[in-house]
């Protein structure tokens, strides 16, 4: 069956509407879940002062992001209804027909205009709210050179990519998805083992972990599990923010522990190892590699469903569009697939909390379990998490197993 394009238009603007309103219920119930009682776990770590302020700031995210989020979906909303989308392709095609540089121009153009005109919100969050709440280290300087640096590897490497694609779907036509998907997982591979190497340093500052206490008892329990630690780096993150975190990354002998110096700063050295044994679980239970596989599965089926859609002439006349327009369908096609996006992101979380517990749960087999929850906690607490975020709101968004969750298997 072919839909027309008021047809496909309506269910563009269903999907962007349905999609606005369910996540701001999430919001709200979320919000609404907040609790004033200090659980009993934690209660040694949050003074009923500290407990509070948590919970302002994130009454005030909130707020400030259901503003946010209504002024993009508004914006959103006026476009597809008024055209706009196909206003753009037009006025971009008297500067030139070449279909990899119209592409080019498009993205760039909606791209560079969004951040601009959310420029003000950005600039509020993170020198108001982030400020307000103790969390901010960012400079005027450093928030403008991370936008240049940011506005140059999107076009680089975002560029790069979409003039691919473009490329192959011009010449190969429908079987493009086939030979495009092996680009897209050679370039994930090629990001996952080099991230920390050539585009990290372009942002941080990172060394590798200074000898001293930390670092002899890291070779001791890398001993003891009878594994190699040696890629360990500390990363600048005071640069920007008071927020600590840890991660690992790479494959093979790129592989690579990267701890915030936040981090260090606020843990004992028994907390740090019990950290980085966390992450070391991922790693011994092969997480990083399924999570590629399965990263893998999702962009060969959602290119295959790209292709059965982008020569759809009547998605780019649903735009405003005069003209079959790939770029315009390929807009199209981010808005009719998120819903199946939403399906499979959900599954991953899961899988990523189920990873995470089991990544804990090696920490305490092989290092201490007492040790990862005060780490936990502290963190918690200095990154002012919410201590009872309500199911639905876990369900759909966290990557993570709420705080109390986790100390509950983990102790």
């Amino acid at each position: 069956m072919i839909l027309s394009p008021e047809i496909l238009l309506w269910i563009i603007v269903g999907i962007v509407v349905i999609s606005f309103g369910f996540g701001q219920v999430l919001e709200y119930i979320n919000l609404k879940a907040m609790r004033t009682d200090i659980p009993a776990e934690i209660a040694s770590f949050y003074n009923k002062e500290k407990y509070e302020k948590s919970q302002r700031y994130h009454k005030e995210t909130t707020r400030f992001s259901f503003f946010t989020s209504t002024i993009g979906f508004s914006g959103s909303l006026l476009m597809l209804l008024l055209g706009g989308f196909g206003w753009v392709d037009g006025l971009l095609r008297t500067i030139t027909e070449n279909p990899i540089l119209l592409a080019l121009l498009f993205f760039g153009v909606l791209g560079i205009a969004s951040d601009l005109l959310t420029l003000p919100f950005q600039w509020y969050g993170t020198f108001v709210i982030e400020e307000k709440y103790g969390f901010n280290k960012t400079t005027v300087k450093t928030f403008i050179t991370d936008k240049l640096k940011g506005y140059v590897l999107g076009a680089l490497i975002g560029g790069g990519l979409l003039a691919a694609l473009i490329y192959l779907v011009e010449t190969i036509g429908p079987d493009f998805w086939i030979w495009f998907a092996a680009i897209a997982c050679a370039f994930m591979l090629f990001m996952n083992m080099f991230y920390t190497s050539l585009i990290l340093p372009l942002f941080n500052k990172l060394t590798p972990l200074a000898e001293g206490e930390l670092k002899t008892a890291i070779e001791e329990f890398s001993r003891k599990i009878n594994f190699p630690i040696t890629n360990v780096f500390v990363i600048d993150g005071s640069k920007r923010s008071n927020k600590a975190n840890a991660f690992f990354s790479g494959i093979g002998k790129k592989k690579k522990i990267v701890l915030f110096d936040t981090l260090i700063a606020n843990h004992t050295t028994e907390e740090l190892v019990a950290v980085l044994a966390h992450e070391v679980g991922h790693y011994k239970k092969r997480h990083i590699i399924w999570s590629f596989v399965l990263s893998v599965v999702q962009i060969f089926f959602m290119l295959f469903v790209l292709s059965l859609m982008v020569f759809n002439e009547n998605l780019s006349l649903a735009l405003g569009g005069s003209q079959l327009a790939i770029h315009l369908n390929l807009l199209a096609f981010t808005i009719l697939f998120s819903p199946i996006s939403a399906i499979t992101g959900l599954f991953m979380n899961l899988y990523s909390r189920k990873n995470e517990f089991e990544a804990d749960a090696y920490a305490r087999e092989t290092f201490s379990g007492k040790a990862l929850a005060e780490a936990l906690k502290k963190l918690s607490v200095d990154n002012l998490s919410n201590l009872y975020p309500h199911p639905a709101y876990v369900f759909f968004h966290y990557s993570h197993p709420p705080l109390l969750k986790r100390l509950e298997r983990i102790v």
